[in-house]
């Protein structure tokens, strides 16, 4: 690698072990899988879309050169929508993050100074998250754990999930936060602005959720790095941390959010799969 290679830590991959459960039991949960358009395959689970997944989505040796050619030197892989929360039955989640997150345990495994995993957890059962969260510590190459910024229009403050971030601060695996359902999507959908401005937005409302439910000071330790440089919350901190001064509902918080900025860390604005 030259003097200009870099982490990139906003990649996304669908093994093959992934796709092939999607399509042949994804149906019996809402979602369809068609490979006949040649380019890859299109998943499509209610609002949520994706494809076609190229080549270099999938395929290792694809990707090594991919990188390769960008000047990347080491990657962490990471599942974008429409993730594993939409199936609504846990066993089907379970099985889908455990194919995953086996598959990015494989790859590292197959390029260990190339690739690293960001797991994903059946988050809609908090139980079997917790169960998958704990597993995580022995799979090689897992660096963290990728997560939606809601899940399914539950918010990441809500208490229900504060035993899953026990087990990740315990094990020291920070949080990647990916918009997956955003905000206003019916508004959102022409001009190709649900990506635009929903993904940065959605990522905004997460991170004041978790600042003002609570969840960075009850686990001063988790790390979360929020995608897309932080999407409109560094913007828009000055006008929370404003909230926080005068409004009585926010006036719970010792500290105003300005104060955590410091606890998110931010990937670049650009990543590996613009395409989708």
């Amino acid at each position: 690698m030259g003097e200009h290679s870099s982490v990139d830590i906003h990649a996304h991959y669908f093994p093959d072990a992934f796709l092939k459960l999607v399509a042949s039991e994804g149906g019996n949960f809402g979602a369809t899988f068609d490979e006949s358009g040649g380019a890859g395959p299109v998943i499509d689970v209610g609002p949520l879309h994706v494809g076609p997944v190229g080549r270099r989505f999938i395929d290792l040796d694809a990707r090594i050169e991919d990188t390769d050619g960008q000047g990347v030197q080491v990657q962490a892989l990471s599942l974008t929508q429409p993730m594993a929360y939409w199936s609504g039955n846990g066993e089907f989640a379970r099985r889908l993050t455990e194919a995953y997150n086996d598959a990015l345990a494989e790859a590292h495994q197959a390029h260990p100074d190339r690739l690293v995993g960001f797991a994903t957890l059946p988050m809609q059962d908090v139980p079997l998250a917790v169960v998958e969260a704990k597993r995580l510590a022995g799979l090689p190459g897992i660096k963290g754990v990728y997560m939606a910024t809601n899940i399914a229009g539950t918010e990441l403050s809500t208490p229900d999930f504060f035993p899953v971030y026990e087990v990740l601060e315990d094990a020291g695996l920070p949080l990647f936060l990916h918009p997956l359902e955003v905000i206003g999507m019916q508004r959102l959908r022409p001009y190709y602005l649900l990506n635009l401005l929903g993904n940065p937005f959605d990522t905004c409302v997460a991170a004041a959720h978790l600042i003002f439910g609570g969840v960075l000071d009850r686990f001063p330790k988790l790390e979360i790095c929020l995608s897309h440089a932080g999407g409109a919350f560094p913007f828009l901190v000055g006008r929370l941390h404003h909230g926080w001064k005068v409004r009585e509902e926010c006036k719970h918080l010792e500290h105003g959010p300005e104060t955590y900025m410091r606890r998110f860390h931010y990937d670049t604005i650009s990543h590996s799969a613009p395409s989708l």
